[in-house]
């Protein structure tokens, strides 16, 4: 952590020669249009990549990149879960301001078919940067929805907010999609079918009783429709686990399905060669290019190639294939000719996801020494997420930066570069990590980083300028079962509210400067500053929430229950098989 000294200045005419030179450097280089790789990981640990700390999973290509680029130790994502982290990272805004979470458990976008999604008057790098002539692209997992009013509106399409070219799962790979051992609603929705069949056969129960004496004067054919009801609901859950599959599992090519279901076989491959493609169609023109990789979430479809050769089991392999096909999109580079005008960026959307077991499996990631993970509100394991960035002969290699930044700091950063405008009409909360990156500026922009979980908000994080320290102040914490586990395992990820949730008043704090894995609680009998501290990030807050309007939330059950009529479908419904 840098560690300001105000017994020392420099003389007033050097420093101004000083930062005029810095200033000359960041002017240069800002609006250069390089062409611009984004590498996204989905449910990555940040202990699982061996440039941050990890000796025994093999990512040699990840770890190329901090080599010859600038990596990045505190880099926060703004949600602990995909959906609204994901709208933040293109948008530059917290997910509360778009309307990218829920108020009612719904951590993410539930079905494809939802109505929900990335609002279109929010505006993304991507929109921005394809205004500006840039070729853009996206390959895989998006996740921010898809229709409004019809099956063929296409209102949250990638298309629709900036990708000239989209190739991937509109939904996001999930247990569900090979009826896999760890189910992400699978479960929950046979234990409702069982429970709406149990109250079917016990009203066939009493209707049969209520005829037979008598009492109730009502046609058997009533009774035999419950009995039909209550035997259909049982055995409704093999129809129920393969509508998942056809409804969520699948992939589109720009606007059209073109596998329904995904032949899992073949996607790595597939997608890895649409990413080759794309390179080499706009290699004489700027380009974005976002690679969002469905490794390394469960059901970990892995390649044969890899299978069996990591020290971890399923999970080990599928980040391993992971870093190869980092290292193929790399190697494209080069073999192009792309390598020194691109910038490459490489991330996760949230940290590794400790409830992803099954019995004495663990097939979720491991996220070093920060506490907790996926879903579990402000507690580091789930937002302190890899960052490095590449951009040969104008970053310099190796270097380590221990600053917070945040996955939407990308947004203005990338416009910039574009020569792009940052949009004046709305907050942007992101910062431009350029001057950081080149060294120009000693300290991140970011003062303070809220941490939402929905649209509670859990904690704040103060980067104290003057004394050096990153401080983190807990209002709401997941109770973790079973107590003193470290995760929420048996319930899926952790909720934000309710019984489950304890609310912490004074709230917890914790100087991550010294503290990074959050084990001591300060207190006022601890820490001389409590107060001061606990006060400032109140105030902090205050001034936030004043900027915040009030908007749809796309997450809410409204907007994010299946509706059959928004289902894309290659095929006779229910079926939706492609030929």
């Amino acid at each position: 952590m840098l560690h300001l000294d105000h017994s020392w200045r420099w003389p007033t005419a050097t420093l101004g020669l000083l930062l005029g030179f810095m200033s000359s450097i960041c002017s240069n280089v800002s609006g250069s249009r390089p062409n611009m790789l984004l590498l996204m990981a989905d449910d990555l640990g940040i202990g699982d990549v061996g440039c941050y700390g990890n000796h025994t999973i093999r990512t040699p290509n990840i770890d190329r990149l901090a080599e010859d680029g600038v990596m990045l130790t505190q880099h926060i994502a703004a949600a602990s879960v995909c959906t609204p982290s994901r709208a933040a990272f293109l948008t530059g805004r917290y997910p509360v301001r778009s309307g990218m979470v829920s108020s009612d458990g719904s951590r993410v976008l539930q079905w494809t078919a939802v109505s929900g999604g990335l609002p279109t008057n929010e505006s993304t790098f991507a929109k921005i940067l394809q205004d500006k002539g840039y070729a853009t692209g996206l390959i895989g997992k998006w996740h921010l929805g898809l229709n409004c009013e019809s099956s063929r509106d296409h209102c949250h399409h990638p298309l629709n907010h900036g990708f000239a070219h989209f190739h991937g799962m509109p939904f996001s790979m999930m247990g569900d999609c090979v009826l896999w051992e760890v189910s992400e609603k699978r479960r929950i929705l046979e234990r409702k079918l069982q429970l709406w069949a149990q109250i079917a056969t016990l009203a066939a129960l009493t209707l049969a009783a209520g005829k037979l004496t008598r009492l109730a004067p009502l046609p058997w054919m009533l009774v035999i429709w419950s009995a039909a009801a209550a035997a259909l609901l049982s055995s409704a859950s093999h129809f129920l686990g393969t509508l998942i599959v056809h409804a969520d599992c699948f992939l589109m090519k720009d606007h059209a399905v073109t596998e329904q279901p995904m032949r899992f076989s073949n996607t790595t491959p597939l997608l890895l060669q649409d990413a080759w493609s794309f390179l080499r169609r706009n290699k004489h023109r700027p380009f974005l290019l976002l690679v969002s990789f469905l490794h390394v979430h469960t059901p970990l479809i892995t390649t044969e190639d890899f299978l069996g050769k990591s020290l971890h089991g399923l999970y080990g392999d599928n980040v391993e294939e992971m870093d190869w096909m980092v290292g193929q999109i790399l190697d494209m580079l080069d073999k192009e000719g792309l390598t020194n005008n691109t910038l490459v960026y490489f991330t996760s959307d949230n940290g590794g996801s400790l409830e992803s077991q099954h019995g004495n499996n663990q097939y979720g990631g491991w996220n070093g020494v920060y506490k907790g993970g996926k879903g579990m509100g402000g507690w580091e394991g789930g937002i302190r997420v890899p960052g490095i960035v590449r951009w040969p002969g104008v970053l310099q290699a190796g270097r380590v930066i221990d600053e917070p930044t945040s996955l939407m700091d990308i947004f203005p950063t990338l416009v910039q570069l574009g020569a792009g405008q940052v949009p004046q009409d709305r907050v942007i909360d992101g910062q431009d990590l350029l001057p950081l990156l080149l060294g120009t500026a000693p300290r991140s922009n970011h003062e303070f980083l809220l941490h939402y979980c929905e649209t509670f908000l859990h904690a704040v994080r103060w980067h104290d300028w003057d004394r050096g320290r990153v401080w983190k102040v807990h209002y709401l914490t997941p109770k973790f079962q079973p107590e003193g586990a470290g995760a929420c395992y048996g319930r899926g990820v952790c909720p934000c509210f309710g019984d489950k949730v304890t609310q912490h008043n004074p709230p917890l704090l914790f100087d991550l400067s010294r503290d990074p894995s959050e084990t001591h609680v300060l207190t006022p009998a601890t820490e001389p500053l409590f107060h001061q501290v606990v006060d400032t990030v109140r105030q902090a807050v205050e001034v936030h929430q004043r900027t915040l309007r009030p908007v749809s939330l796309q997450l809410d059950v409204p907007q994010n229950t299946w509706k059959p009529w928004l289902q894309p479908c290659c095929g006779p419904f229910p079926f939706c098989r492609c030929p």
